[in-house]
């Protein structure tokens, strides 16, 4: 399995060499190519990447506006993404259900969508992506994840939210919470399900504005604190499990 990502930035003005377009991340396994959120930045250049297929984390326009105009593949959301886009000039053939009660199959990728806290107006979703070989948890944008010492159970490597370091980005309303989790308490997380390497993106300006070589150490030493393997995804960077 490779792992591209393709971009890292979250949805701020701010942009740098190293996180210039919207977050989105590249799956390659047995020759197919799995591309996971499209954000606006994402328009028409989605259809050079040649993806095979697009799953899709949440309605945000970071997230999903890429493919307003149409997409050159099948794509996968959950219903309540899908109200969301239900103007889209995306084919009816290629609107797929990616349901939370049982895996979902793409090619020979299970993804395991697993509902998390984020938006109270674009309900998000986490996946477990699996092969016979390996196993991976994609985060995408998350304040909270329930359960989430089994959700994060024998993953070999967690991918999650980097809009903010140390500074809560945390609401609520109605009793209900929303935002961003921090890079420590989501390490917080993988240490707790036993989980020894995180890659973060989605960056927010407390890295996308600052010197990468400094954010950089800043991450390894909360990762080394918690006995993780951690560091920040730049645009272009590959990883082969």
């Amino acid at each position: 399995m490779k792992i591209t990502f393709l971009g890292t930035k979250g949805y701020i003005d701010s942009r740098s060499r190293r996180h210039f377009r919207h977050t989105a991340t590249l799956i390659t396994y047995k020759n197919k190519k799995i591309m996971i959120d499209c954000g606006i930045d994402w328009a028409k250049k989605v259809w050079k990447i040649k993806p095979d297929a697009i799953v899709i984390t949440h309605a945000h326009p970071d997230h999903v506006w890429g493919l307003k105009e149409g997409s050159p593949c099948p794509v996968y959301a959950t219903k309540t993404s899908w109200k969301s886009m239900e103007n889209y000039l995306i084919r009816e053939d290629q609107r797929k259900i990616i349901y939370l009660s049982k895996p979902n199959t793409i090619f020979d990728i299970t993804f395991n969508a697993i509902k998390n806290e984020h938006s109270l107006i674009a309900p998000a979703v986490s996946y477990r992506i699996s092969t016979p070989q390996h196993t991976i948890f994609y985060s995408g944008d998350v304040v909270y994840i329930p359960h989430v010492k089994q959700a994060l159970k024998n993953a070999e490597l967690y991918i999650g939210d980097a809009a903010t370091i140390t500074q809560p980005l945390v609401r609520k309303k109605d009793n209900h919470i929303y935002g961003h989790a921090t890079i420590g308490t989501q390490l917080t997380w993988c240490k707790k399900a036993g989980v020894t390497w995180a890659i973060f993106t989605h960056c927010g300006s407390q890295i996308v504005d600052h010197d990468g070589r400094k954010v950089a150490a800043q991450i390894r030493k909360l990762g080394k604190q918690k006995g993780i393997k951690a560091k920040v995804a730049y645009d272009g960077m590959v990883i082969n499990l």
